[in-house]
């Protein structure tokens, strides 16, 4: 971002970025200056969309650099979303899998936890196959967009809290949502993102939904996640839940495929109800 062309801009003292979001302290607010508005969208947006080369957390990045030693072949750097940009529902997962997702290069293929979630999408006709073998086997989603919380690959399957927030504001411009200190400003934002707004977000497991309540500035308390729950956000979006699709999960019948069928099956019912 070029604070020197945005100070000059909009005549702001002292624009701040952090974490990958504006942070203006002496600023006219923008519904005042319409043509800036619209430029400094597509700005803030830009500067926070998917970045293949992320090497934000070390963490993380030292971690794919092991992976990486022992398995050549395999992806080893953030994960894509996958699917239309302009989708009905966005399904948002965890992170990858060290060998499904990390060494694919595309979100659930090539672990156990994709195999229950692809053959569900092309149930509730989400999806043209039934499987995700690998890049290239011809697998097409139909108004449906896969992408993680956390974009790499972290150890144990498990990123910490620190990660999920530093990795948020890729979910933030996914999801349409830049942000200010103004927070009548973000949800313009959100009104105008990178990517028209899916319909439903559909949250595979608790910090999926946490991630999600995080990127729109929502509160923990007020959106509890659970099976099945639902929730209309303040954006007029579903907020529609899942227990994620893990081996643990359905080995333990914690989630069974008739479970996971209701959450895709509402979702599919509310499309087809507008």
């Amino acid at each position: 971002m070029n604070r020197a062309i945005l100070g000059s801009a909009i005549d702001v003292e002292q624009p701040l970025l952090k974490n990958g979001c504006i942070q203006l302290q002496a600023f006219k607010p923008l519904h005042q200056v319409p043509y800036l508005k619209s430029h400094l969208l597509r700005l803030i947006l830009m500067n926070t969309s998917f970045d293949p080369d992320c090497r934000a957390c070390p963490r993380l990045a030292n971690f794919m650099d092991d992976v990486r030693v022992l398995n050549p072949d395999y992806h080893c750097r953030p994960v894509a979303p996958l699917g239309d940009e302009d989708a009905q529902v966005l399904v948002v997962g965890l992170a990858p899998g060290m060998h499904g997702a990390n060494a694919t290069g595309r979100p659930f293929t090539g672990d156990y936890a994709g195999n229950l979630l692809y053959e569900t999408l092309h149930k509730y006709g989400f999806a043209n196959k039934a499987e995700s073998i690998a890049v290239g086997d011809g697998l097409k989603l139909s108004g449906l967009r896969i992408t993680n919380a956390v974009k790499c690959l972290p150890p144990a399957n498990k990123p910490t809290t620190e990660e999920v927030k530093t990795c948020n504001k890729f979910l933030q411009s996914e999801l349409g949502i830049g942000k200010y200190i103004d927070t009548n400003e973000r949800k313009d934002i959100a009104k105008k993102g990178a990517h028209k707004r899916a319909q439903i977000i559909l949250c595979l497991g608790s910090i999926s939904h946490q991630a999600v309540l995080r990127a729109f500035g929502l509160k923990l308390k007020d959106y509890r996640f659970g099976h099945a729950n639902e929730y209309v956000l303040p954006s007029g979006q579903l907020l529609l839940d899942s227990y994620h699709c893990s081996r643990y999960n359905t080995n333990t019948k914690r989630l069974t495929p008739e479970m996971f069928y209701q959450v895709f099956a509402r979702a599919r019912e509310i499309i087809e109800s507008n």
